[in-house]
């Protein structure tokens, strides 16, 4: 079987562009009436004339969504260990060239910080670092996990692409889920935005996930950072990588993230700002199109939106969070964030706030119990 990139090959010169200008409203309304889309019936979806049926899109985004996940989300932190990295991607707060505070959490700073976490009633926990191999290595990763998973009953990454055999590793030392960005689908574009670095390997990056699903990690979770190229482009790419491995590994939760640009140190702007309309747009696009797939909207979003977007098929929300290395625990002045936060809630309000909206936020959604699921 092909692998995802000669998949996206497939499609990456198909003339988007000119297919989105071609959709009619029409059109739009009879794919509301199907049950199982296309690629041609999701990219419609996100096309101009979908804008005007935005509202029928998120009735039944919600509709699919209740029906296939209830009224729960399920809540987790972010946890950062580290922020030193190699790389040079100009969109992010870690990049080597910027003159930022970096920190790497000692052993000790990780139970601290894993403790104080805890604290909260969170289980679900997602480990970062920045792009650096010796100091967040493969044995520094594992050795965290077994520090801090007396704490959580979930544990996930979201650090470097691994080999299948380092993402096995860490399988069998605890970790259970893998998210993992591809930044942009463009391909010429991603080299331009990754000048220097292990992380400019487009391909090994792409080929991430699969990797991770193949090593037998329990969840994987894939996006696109939106603002870096055109947003609609973006998101069909997203969703067909995400659809390509549901097929190819039905047995792994596949899920959606739908970040957004942040600020953060350095100066890049990006050229290709979505708004909160168009962001609702590939949110029901995606739901539509992916029913059975988890969708995670983090704290980059502002409180507000976050709780308005809540019904329309988000079954995943951050809370509590710190971009910060030891940013929950650490007394002293803590490293420079990788961005800024919106949504400032602790997970107790947090909770509250999905309460007041009819929703249960879920703190434990699986266990691994004698090799089955719980």
């Amino acid at each position: 079987m092909m692998d995802f990139y000669e998949y996206y090959k497939t499609w990456r010169d198909f003339p988007i562009a000119e297919y989105l200008r071609s959709v009619s409203e029409s059109r739009v309304l009879a794919i509301l009436q199907k049950e199982r889309l296309s690629g041609y019936d999701f990219l419609a979806l996100l096309s101009p004339a979908a804008e005007g049926l935005l509202e029928d899109m998120a009735q039944k985004s919600h509709d699919l969504t209740i029906r296939n996940f209830g009224r729960s989300v399920l809540l987790f932190t972010p946890m950062y260990l580290s922020n030193y990295c190699s790389n040079r991607c100009v969109y992010c707060g870690f990049n080597i060239d910027n003159a930022i505070t970096r920190h790497h959490l000692s052993y000790a700073e990780v139970e601290r910080e894993a403790q104080e976490i805890a604290k909260s009633g969170l289980k679900h926990i997602l480990l970062l670092t920045g792009e650096d191999k010796v100091r967040a290595s493969i044995e520094y990763l594992c050795h965290c996990v077994r520090i801090i998973e007396k704490y959580f009953t979930a544990i996930g990454i979201e650090i470097y692409p691994l080999t299948t055999e380092g993402y096995r590793t860490l399988v069998e030392n605890g970790v259970d889920s893998l998210t993992l960005f591809q930044e942009t689908y463009n391909e010429t574009l991603y080299e331009k935005l990754h000048p220097g670095g292990p992380k400019r390997n487009y391909r090994f990056r792409l080929a991430g996930p699969e990797r991770g699903c193949a090593a037998g990690m329990r969840a994987v979770n894939v996006g696109g950072l939106l603002g870096l190229d055109d947003w609609r482009r973006e998101a069909f790419f997203t969703g067909l990588h995400a659809d390509w491995l549901q097929n190819r590994w039905p047995e792994v939760a596949v899920g959606l993230s739908l970040p957004r640009m942040r600020p953060h140190a350095g100066t890049f702007q990006p050229e290709f700002p979505i708004s909160d309309r168009h962001l609702v747009q590939v949110m029901t696009a995606l739901r539509l199109f992916l029913p059975r797939a988890g969708i995670t909207v983090s704290t980059r979003e502002g409180s507000q939106f976050r709780d308005n977007i809540l019904p329309l098929g988000v079954t995943t929300m951050s809370a509590g969070a710190s971009t910060a290395v030891g940013g929950h625990s650490r007394e002293e002045a803590v490293s420079t964030s990788q961005f800024d936060i919106s949504d400032e809630r602790s997970v107790p309000e947090m909770a509250e706030a999905l309460k007041a909206f009819g929703y249960q936020p879920i703190y434990k959604d699986w266990q691994l119990i004698g090799g089955s699921l719980s």
